[in-house]
């Protein structure tokens, strides 16, 4: 049974301001936003109207008035909580509540009705959930909830009874989360100490108004149960936000008293990269218990955009380095578009690494069956760190990371291992590994140590997750796990890189295209962009690195070539081929 012309039309007045909505069916709810790291969260709110029940509606008329009307945050979903009645009142979803995501209204039939009686039976396409703590989680599937409704005394219908217990939360659509959430990160620092990681989460935007003390109230309830594992908050346990007001473009944060045995540098650089997404704030002071707190590195008024020694990505490298495999096979570095040479002879390698101290230099052997090393400087050789373990594996490309320790990851059909080699040490294998009976054909782990972005296999395609690293403290006992779906839109995906905190570099193919081409992925929700125009011959590898061009190493039926964007910052510029060789790279 069909909603009929007057709920359709309270859901169309819905539709008309809720604006454009792209999510992808099966992936993460995104927000539309651009291809970039989460800031200037704060962009226009679009405010949706929610319509009252009317007494001529029917069983179905009436659910489909609560589902468009819960997609509103005014008042405590006021208007939504008149659509019920008896024990159905006590429904409370609450400032962030648990959401079911639904890619369009689900569709509604009565399943049984008595003259006072109805049950409304409401099924479609799930698309996933957001918690509580705001974490997306993909996990599409055909779905289906009731709902009890009754006539009361007065003669209208109302819901008496919903799916579950009353107090489970909200069923939106996508375009529903698209208008009413924002993604926004959270910063929690790294085991290191002074890494900052972002923590994407979705957050239900009342008003704009509303909109920095529901970050930093956020901030302060901790990491998502996804991250949570793998990160530190500054914050003592039971610190709350006593006010936040705005003073011209200043910012006060004023924290209650269990902040006064915190580290007030700490805690000034998680509140200052989290309040830097908001555009109307430049400056910020932060108060405890109505006293002001002042950091040792900056006065008692800080600017929004300080604290970059604890960026995400590290620190800045102006200009910085890439390397590719020459014409010739010798691992150069690129000096404009020209290649010099940084090794003696031809590398004998392929997919190059090289740490981010510019100390070793790492590769596979061409038939990926060994992991290859030597220093960067001096004149020794290539030597085997690491060699298959399993018939028919091979090693993805290897990276470093920050401590100068190498990651690969060894695969074959339908199994896979994660090794780490810590600078000076043996390879080990990461014995809780998430990924062991899936064939992977990409690892990267990000600058902060904590994420790592993977192409995996599964269900006949090509995947984009992402996943976190849980480090023992003094031990070497590590877990690589919890992988989430980021896109569902990429098919055949080939290879990755981190162009920076919050966005990866991607090789591969949408929708029904036939050609694999380069796209930037925000790993929090956001629109994918297609990145450049023009030809670009058969891509085979993706490098980049923040503020750098993307580079991508093509191979036709001649030479490879190594390709850049005639203006590198410009997403739509056109791509040209300058470089004769293969494999670029930026130091890690």
């Amino acid at each position: 049974m069909r909603c009929t012309r007057g709920v359709v039309a309270a859901v169309l007045l819905a539709v008309a301001l809720t604006g454009c909505a792209s999510v992808p069916s099966g992936g993460r709810v995104v927000t539309g936003r651009p291809a970039e790291p989460a800031e200037q969260v704060d962009d226009p709110y679009v405010r949706l109207i929610p319509v009252s029940p009317r007494p001529e509606w029917s069983p179905t008329q009436l659910v489909a008035g609560f589902l468009a009307a819960s997609a509103s945050f005014d008042d405590g979903h006021k208007v939504a909580r008149e659509y019920l009645t008896g024990a159905a009142s006590s429904w409370n979803p609450g400032p962030r509540p648990p959401v079911a995501v639904f890619a369009d209204r689900p569709r509604l039939e009565i399943v049984a009705q008595t003259a006072t009686q109805a049950t409304v039976k409401a099924s479609g396409s799930r698309l996933g959930s957001i918690g509580a703590d705001g974490q997306y989680t993909a996990d599409p599937k055909a779905a289906e909830v009731t709902f009890d409704v009754v006539k009361t005394a007065q003669g209208p219908w109302r819901i008496a009874g919903l799916p579950g217990d009353p107090n489970n939360g909200l069923i939106l659509t996508k375009s529903d989360v698209d208008r009413a959430f924002r993604t926004v990160n959270l910063y929690f620092f790294a085991p290191d100490g002074g890494t900052l990681v972002p923590n994407g989460i979705f957050l239900p935007l009342v008003n704009r108004q509303n909109l920095p003390g529901q970050l930093v109230r956020a901030l302060l309830a901790g990491p998502t149960s996804w991250l949570g594992p793998a990160v530190d908050s500054a914050f003592p346990r039971g610190t709350r936000l006593r006010g936040l007001r705005i003073e011209d473009d200043t910012a006060v944060v004023d924290l209650s008293v269990e902040a006064r045995s915190g580290d007030v540098d700490r805690m000034s650089a998680q509140l200052s990269w989290t309040l830097r997404q908001l555009s109307e704030i430049t400056r910020w002071k932060l108060e405890i218990a109505g006293d002001t707190a002042t950091p040792h590195r900056y006065g008692s008024v800080q600017p929004v955009r300080a604290w970059d020694g604890n960026a995400p990505d590290g620190p800045a490298v102006p200009d910085q380095p890439a390397y590719v495999l020459g014409s010739s096979g010798r691992l150069s570095r690129l000096a404009g578009d020209q290649p010099q040479p940084v090794l003696p002879q031809a590398a004998q390698v392929v997919r190059p690494a090289v740490s981010g101290d510019y100390k070793e230099v790492a590769g596979l052997s061409p038939a990926g069956d060994r992991v290859l090393l030597r220093d960067l400087a001096g004149n020794s050789g290539f030597r085997t760190v690491l060699k298959r373990h399993g018939a028919g594996t091979r090693f993805t490309a290897p990276s470093f990371d920050r401590s100068g320790a190498l990651w690969t990851v060894e695969t074959g059909k339908e199994r896979s291992w994660l090794w780490v080699r810590p600078r000076g040490g043996p390879a080990f294998r990461v014995s809780d590994w998430g990924l062991s009976g899936r064939e992977v054909v990409a690892f990267r782990l990000a600058r902060d140590g904590v994420r790592a972005a993977v192409i995996v296999k599964a269900d006949g395609r090509a995947q984009l997750r992402l996943g976190r690293i849980v480090r023992d403290q003094g031990s070497s006992g590590l877990e690589a796990g919890a992988f989430l779906a980021v896109s569902s839109e990429l098919v055949d995906a080939i290879d990755l890189a981190w162009r920076d905190y919050g966005t990866l570099a991607v090789l591969g193919r949408k929708g029904n295209d036939t050609r694999v081409l380069p796209y930037l992925i925000p790993v929090g929700g956001g629109a994918i962009s297609s990145l450049g125009v023009g030809a670009l011959g058969v891509p085979k590898t993706i490098a980049a690195a923040p503020g750098a061009p993307v580079l991508i190493g093509t191979k036709d039926e001649g030479p490879g070539q190594v390709c850049r964007q005639r203006a590198p910052h410009d997403l739509i510029s056109e791509w040209i081929c300058p470089v004769p060789g293969s494999d670029p790279m930026y130091p890690r």
